[in-house]
């Protein structure tokens, strides 16, 4: 984990929203030792990551299970024990039930529009139109860069046989730790084996198969670059929200295919490409449906890696 700052206090929280018969509703919490009414977040525990946080800070806040989605802002500002830093994400609310708690006495549940009147402070609206910024129900895809598997040149057998180094090992289980947290319910894997080493612990974990996917492999994508690319969009389409390992060679053109469609900018990493670290992953957000291209992409975060980190950056 890299050093913080001295002086800064970690917190996430999220927008926690839910489909009603009147249209979205998303949370608002009263805290009585400040007697304000803000989103629902909470500092960051020693060694957790910050979607763990606002996952486990909505649960403890609103009583409410939570499934993340986009990474909406990064809000900082002074406090008593120097300066604090949210990251805030779209969170879907899923079964739970609020309980009067100490931190938090009152839950309701508001229009965006109702919700940005009651909120005390200014930077928690900001918040608000963010997420209004978008649809509230967009389908989530996970694409991960197989985690380190050791030098190439150190090893003498076939490369698509090359396994996860220790390190390696650790990248795959943060992977793993991350994938529920935005509701991964199936698993695809380019078909090297460091890939499918590194998605092989989220599908034992939902009890499935890792699924073969030879269009999205290096091998197999620059042949057809456009058929991994429909490849991708035929899972999307399919539902769900899955999680994809696939190769360092594929997943910056495969991005940049993307976004160029959807009139979305991604920055620029090292040498102009496009940021793909060993285990780092790509939180992909498109828009619910399909048009005639397929479905489109609405909003991109990347996490450089899964394990405890300084939060992503915003796309």
């Amino acid at each position: 984990m890299n050093a913080r700052p001295p002086g800064e206090v970690r917190a996430a929280g999220a927008v926690l929203w839910r489909d009603t018969s009147r249209g979205v509703r998303v949370a608002v919490v009263h805290r009585p030792q400040y007697d304000d009414w803000s989103l629902p977040k909470g500092k960051l525990d020693r060694d957790e990551t910050v979607p763990a946080a606002a996952v486990r800070e909505l649960r403890e806040e609103t009583g409410f299970s939570a499934t993340l989605g986009r990474r909406l802002s990064t809000v900082r500002y002074s406090v008593d024990a120097g300066r604090k830093t949210v990251e805030y994400f779209s969170a879907a609310a899923g079964e739970g039930t609020f309980e009067a708690n100490a931190e938090v006495d009152e839950l309701r549940w508001l229009s965006p529009a109702e919700a940005e009147k009651a909120l005390t402070y200014r930077r928690d609206a900001a918040v608000l139109r963010a997420f209004m910024a978008l649809p509230a129900p967009l389908s989530t895809v996970l694409l991960v860069r197989h985690a380190k598997a050791g030098k190439r040149g150190e090893w003498t057998g076939d490369d698509d046989l090359r396994p996860l180094s220790s390190a390696g090992a650790r990248q795959a289980e943060a992977v793993r730790k991350l994938a529920p947290l935005f509701g991964v319910d199936r698993v695809f894997s380019a078909p090297p084996l460091r890939c499918v080493q590194t998605a092989a612990g989220t599908a034992e974990d939902l009890g499935t198969e890792v699924g073969i996917e030879p269009s999205l492999s290096e091998t197999g994508y620059w042949p057809d670059a456009d058929r991994g690319l429909s490849r991708l969009r035929a899972i999307v389409t399919a539902g769900g929200t899955p999680l994809i390992a696939s190769q360092g060679g594929v997943i910056p053109d495969l991005l940049s295919s993307l976004a160029a469609r959807a009139g979305i900018t991604l920055p620029a990493g090292k040498r102009g490409t496009v940021p793909c670290k060993k285990g780092s992953v790509w939180v992909l957000s498109f828009h619910a449906g399909s048009s005639n291209g397929g479905p489109l992409l609405a909003a991109a975060d990347y996490y450089p890696t899964a394990l405890p980190a300084p939060a992503p950056a915003r796309l």
